[in-house]
């Protein structure tokens, strides 16, 4: 039965209209009206359990509309980082659903499927070529967990790259039924040099995520055009994060895959899939 269900979960995904469903579920999320944002929020904190002992404003219903509720802050000393700078961070909280080597061109995205680097890039080959036999790991942040994510190591932003697509669920059901599922998702590539070598951030965006926002750029996506790459390498200051600093926000959950380039980052041996991880945690050292 679980088996039959997951399947139609699958194929309704294909039929229904991705983009429009999220785009309205996003303007629900904007809506500053108290009976409705209030009524929304109710339900969200009640359904997903919602921890709001760690946030800022504890108060769910003190925000001005869902978005802000969903991508609250957190207290300052809620995610401690290590001490140690060569220890990696996990750039958010969720749960670790793959990690590991990139070996030709290939990621694993769940159990006997894969997908491609260089189409998870948005298809620069000389991009992917810097990433190769480097190393991953994809954290899928649920409803109930926070939905700010952060810097696994101090960068300087060379360039994003913005990848329209689709917009499937990013849920485990979806990532073990639905293939080269987060290279064909809409997602947002965000390139930094660090002192060990390249990093990227992979924003992947999903069904019913109202938006991705950045520190620098404010919403990035949805965008209302195909894909585009914008260099921050003559950016007047630089953008400079150090390790822990935030780098955006998802308006309603999805998944971040951090890529290092070859050589960097070493994971730590008690890291299993499924393992679940908080903003800040040791993830590997570089």
């Amino acid at each position: 039965m679980d088996a039959m269900k997951d399947t139609l979960f699958i194929w309704l995904q294909h039929l229904v209209p991705q983009h429009l469903i999220s785009r309205l579920v996003g303007k629900l999320a904007a809506c500053r009206w108290a009976p409705v944002k209030n009524t929304f929020i109710r339900w969200f904190a009640l359904r997903y359990q919602v921890d709001m002992s760690e946030a800022e404003q504890s108060d769910p219903l003190a925000f001005d509309c869902f978005n802000a509720f969903f991508t609250r802050a957190l207290k300052a000393d809620a995610r401690p980082l290590p001490a140690d700078e060569r220890l990696i961070a996990s750039p958010a909280d969720g749960q670790l659903s793959q990690f590991g080597a990139i070996e030709h061109d290939q990621l694993l995205q769940a159990k006997g499927r894969h997908f491609s680097l260089q189409a998870l890039l948005g298809g620069d080959a000389a991009l992917a070529e810097q990433f190769q036999d480097g190393s991953f790991a994809t954290i899928y942040l649920a409803p109930r967990d926070y939905h700010r994510f952060h810097m696994p190591l101090a960068g300087v932003l060379r360039e994003t790259v913005y990848v329209p697509g689709r917009l499937f669920s990013v849920n485990k059901v979806t990532a073990e039924g639905v293939d080269r599922l987060f290279a064909r998702n809409e997602r947002l590539v965000c390139v930094f040099d660090t002192d060990h070598g390249p990093m990227a951030l992979v924003l992947v965006g999903a069904m019913i995520v109202a938006g991705i926002d950045t520190v620098w750029a404010g919403q990035a996506a949805p965008a209302r055009h195909g894909l585009l790459r914008t260099s921050y390498t003559e950016h007047s200051p630089p953008v400079m994060l150090a390790r822990g600093a935030e780098v955006g926000r998802f308006k309603l959950g999805s998944t971040v895959i951090a890529v290092f380039g070859p050589g960097m980052a070493r994971f730590a041996k008690d890291m299993d899939p499924d393992l679940t991880v908080r903003m800040g945690q040791p993830l590997g050292t570089v």
